[in-house]
Parts: structure tokens; sequence; C-alpha cells
């Protein structure tokens, strides 16, 4: 079972507490431009982080090709679990799943309920701890920054574990 989500990263950096000198405002330069990367991803209930950065927005053509993406990547049967976006529910992508029934299956979440998404845990992390405060110069500077960032949540299994711990669905008996 593969949990997946969308979201996007631009020049603006977020901003998150940050201390400073009393008396001394701390203060984040950018460069106020908006081109941005999209990314999807799918963490797996066995802890790996799938992810696919694109230029722009993720629209139908980015789903299937996230989609391929796992069938190459993914052994065995796949179940993908994903919100009500239109992409996801776009005529092709159904055309998709349907013809590799054999191997790939989809369930929609229920509406407006991000809690139940493990992959909003992976954003959230990106966002406030690996690219806290992070201003980039340009898009190729935040791209390394953000493959930099997967790579070390992917060499971490407790994080990956805690991500799946932290959505509203129980994956483990109660101890």
């Amino acid at each position: 079972m593969i949990f997946v989500d969308e979201s996007g990263f631009s020049l603006i950096p977020t901003r998150i507490r940050t201390w400073a000198p009393k008396g001394r405002t701390p203060v984040v330069r950018h460069c106020y431009r908006w081109p941005k990367f999209s990314a999807i991803s799918g963490v797996s209930t066995n802890g790996k982080l799938y992810i696919l950065v694109r230029p722009g927005t993720i629209a139908t053509k980015q789903v299937l090709v996230f989609l391929r993406h796992l069938l190459r990547h993914v052994r065995g049967r796949i179940i993908v679990v994903w919100d009500n976006i239109n992409p996801h529910k776009a005529v092709s992508v159904k055309r998709f799943v349907q013809d590799h029934r054999h191997r790939l299956s989809v369930e929609h979440l229920p509406p407006y309920s991000p809690e139940l998404n493990p992959d909003e845990w992976v954003w959230r992390y990106l966002k406030q701890v690996e690219l806290a405060n992070f201003a980039p110069l340009n898009l190729h500077e935040l791209k390394v920054a953000l493959r930099g960032a997967v790579q070390r949540i992917r060499m971490r299994p407790r994080l990956m574990r805690s991500f799946l711990e932290a959505s509203d669905l129980s994956f483990w008996p109660s101890s």
C-alpha cells in the first residue's frame, strides 16, 4: 500500500522560528520570484519513499508518470491511496489503472481528510525541518536541496515509520 500526495516548493522560503541577538529582528532574504517545483510522492507501509519532482504543477500527465514509476520500482501488487484531486480522477488515469489492474489498484481517501495520509507528514517535515528558512537563489539550488533532504529522510527508517504512525490510520496492533 502506497499513500500518495503532491506538494509545491518555490523560491520563497518557509519561515520557521529562529533566534537572533536581543533587539535584532532576524531577516530571511529571498528573491521574491515565484518559479516552483511540484512534487508527487508516495509513502509505502513498509517505510519506502518514492518521489518525482517536476517544474510547474502536478497534472494528469505527471500522475501517470508517477504511476509508471511505481510500477517500475515496486515489486508485486500496488494499492495506491490518495485524495480526490482532479488529476487522480481523470479518465486517462482511470484507464491506466484499469489497463494495469493485475498489479495496480486505487483507493480514495474521504474528502478533506489529510490527517489520514502519512505522506502529508513527509511534506510537513521537508518544509518545516529540512528546508525551513531556506532561501534558494534559483530552481537548481532548490532542487539540489530538495534531493538532499529526501535522501536524508530515506536514510532514517524510524522517521519514515513515524510518518505512518502520525496519521490517524492504524497499521500495527496496539501494544
